[in-house]
């Protein structure tokens, strides 16, 4: 709320998106900087030095600040938009979000599969329910979401392979607690990032 630009990062913090000129909390927000030789560069922890500048995590928002070069304007200096910026942004959140869920299951917090999702379902274990966007329809139809929790739907069954430490894998469930809610929020600034062919019934935002 307070628009004293805080220094440090806070949950409630909201910025203004280059492409829209909607304000909006940080966590649906991709942070970019201005690199040492003057490329902009994605920074999906937000923790690079330099000036941020903020767009929405959506994929026609990035592509329009790169088409109007409003780059440029928010860094109030010229910049370089390096070739294919908006994948560039696609590929690191994928990869924050599998290494985050990486992290639950080493802390015992994931599990993969689906005879062990569909008993992390049925104990009320699962928070989350995690199904690669590749996998076959009828497959994932056999499981439902936890009515209390959330549905990740936007990786692939090699993202999600790489996560759990095996080739693929179609199914997966997070307990609550640890990592759980940021892999959730990762999820949702990549799947309005992310190119889904497979038009899962994701909300955009």
């Amino acid at each position: 709320m307070g628009r004293g630009g805080a220094p440090k990062e806070r949950d409630g913090a909201e910025r203004k998106c280059l492409a829209t000129g909607e304000t909006q909390p940080k966590d649906g927000l991709i942070r970019f900087v201005v690199g040492p030789e003057g490329q902009v560069v994605p920074d999906i922890l937000g923790k690079l030095p330099g000036r941020g500048m903020y767009v929405a995590a959506d994929r026609a928002a990035v592509e329009k600040a790169v088409a109007k070069k409003l780059f440029a304007r928010g860094a109030k200096q010229p910049v370089t938009v390096p070739e294919g910026l908006v994948d560039e942004v696609e590929k690191q959140l994928a990869r924050r979000v599998v290494d985050l869920i990486s992290m639950q299951r080493k802390a015992g917090r994931a599990v993969a599969g689906y005879e062990k999702v569909k008993g992390w379902l049925q104990t009320e274990e699962a928070e989350v329910l995690i199904q690669a966007v590749d996998g076959s329809g009828r497959g994932k139809s056999k499981l439902s979401t936890p009515h209390y929790g959330s549905y990740i739907g936007c990786l692939t069954a090699d993202e999600l392979g790489l996560a759990f430490g095996r080739q693929t894998v179609i199914h997966g469930a997070l307990a609550s607690g640890g990592l759980t809610q940021r892999v959730v929020e990762e999820a949702k600034r990549l799947n309005g990032v992310r190119k889904n062919e497979a038009g899962s019934g994701q909300s955009k935002g």
